[in-house]
């Protein structure tokens, strides 16, 4: 019986034309790991495309490898063919013209004439043969890209390739590993299953920065030995771990950093700095010349930082654009063994288990109390 791996490599080697995906909420992992199997399918001949759903962080991974092929919308997926039949009849002139939001097609015959049953359509074959979904635990988490197109999803194979534990097999192969650190650490085993020769510096690179993007740059408590020793193979392959680390934690914007120093000065914690917080006005936002999307930057200092955290809240105050009334948005990120949608559920939250965002129609004094102090029951009834 073939293991997963070679069923994965069976699977690459019948296809003619592959799509690789990631989640909508993009991660150094899924990136990196998307654009070393990008690299590795290109060197075993194969047409292959990078597509996921368009993300406002994105440019922070621009510096891997052939970042520039990834798309963000699924083009010319099928075509539609429209037959005529032409044994009673020749064809002598063909045009067309669009009228009304009509496209009309004008066939002139050579000799005899053509019939309404003469023409027949339908829809062509699916343009790739394969779709692998990298670090994606369901198909919802695609966005658009599943949400355009479910058929394409469901007639076409696909291999699901993830370490989340909540991973939901929604593909024809699994494999999933949920003693590994990362999805490229899979990928690397993948690709020593098939070859050493075919990983060179460049791919190397890419499952480095995805190992190091998932371990914050190895400040996470749950790094394996397994994870040490690849990282010291890929290092030997002449992955360039100096630019990965100057990349993705070392070149922070002065406005980032601002907003970093403001977090800090109101960092609040209780149960053992178990859970954390801080709050932010919307003057932080203006003084520091920063958005909420910075936010995550701050997260992961953050959880860098605060080794012991289990729940990271950022509490920050907004107007709300049609009422001009104040109100608070709060997200919620969970760093362990505990779902954050489950935790704030009483808000009707939105997100994932790992990062949910909730809105509360309250100045960000009062919803601060309030959601400290759901938070925290909760937390100490499970006992962390």
């Amino acid at each position: 019986m073939l293991s997963q791996e070679q069923q994965i490599l069976e699977q690459i080697k019948k296809a003619s034309n592959i799509l690789i995906t990631f989640k909508k909420t993009w991660s150094g992992d899924s990136v990196a790991s998307a654009l070393a199997f990008y690299l590795l399918l290109k060197k075993m001949d194969k047409k292959v495309d990078v597509i996921a759903e368009p993300f406002e962080k994105s440019s922070v991974f621009n510096f891997l490898p052939s970042f520039s092929v990834i798309q963000n919308s699924l083009d010319n997926l099928r075509k539609f063919i429209v037959s005529l039949d032409i044994s009673n009849a020749k064809v002598g002139q063909i045009k067309y013209k669009i009228e009304d939001n009509t496209l009309n097609f004008i066939i002139s015959p050579k000799e005899g004439f053509f019939t309404a049953s003469d023409v027949r359509t339908r829809s062509g074959n699916f343009k790739y043969d394969l779709i692998i979904t990298l670090d994606t635990p369901d198909l919802e988490s695609l966005g658009a890209i599943y949400d355009n197109d479910t058929e394409f999803f469901y007639q076409i194979p696909v291999i699901n390739i993830d370490h989340h534990s909540h991973n939901e097999a929604y593909a024809q192969i699994n494999h999933v590993e949920i003693t590994a650190i990362s999805t490229s650490e899979i990928l690397f085993n993948l690709f020593t299953t098939a070859t050493n020769d075919l990983i060179d510096e460049d791919i190397a690179t890419c499952l480095l920065a995805g190992i190091i993007s998932k371990t914050r740059s190895f400040k996470i408590q749950n790094i394996t030995p397994r994870a040490l020793s690849i990282t010291s193979k890929l290092v030997s392959m002449g992955a360039r771990r100096a630019e990965i680390v100057n990349q993705l934690y070392r070149s922070r914007s002065l406005a980032v950093l601002k907003l970093w120093g403001r977090v800090l000065a109101r960092l609040n914690s209780s149960l053992k700095n178990k859970l954390t917080w801080s709050v932010l006005t919307e003057v932080d936002f203006t003084k520091t010349e920063t958005t909420e999307d910075d936010l995550s930057e701050v997260i992961d200092e953050l959880m860098i930082n605060i080794p012991q955290a289990r729940i990271i809240l950022l509490i920050y105050e907004i107007t709300k654009k049609e009422t001009k009334a104040k109100a608070t948005k709060v997200q919620i990120y969970s760093t362990k063994n505990v779902n954050a949608l489950d935790l704030v559920k009483s808000f009707k939250p939105s997100g994932t288990k790992k990062l949910a965002r909730i809105i509360i129609d309250k100045p960000v004094s009062e919803a601060e109390n309030e959601i400290i102090s759901d938070v925290k029951e909760k937390l100490e009834q499970l006992s962390l």
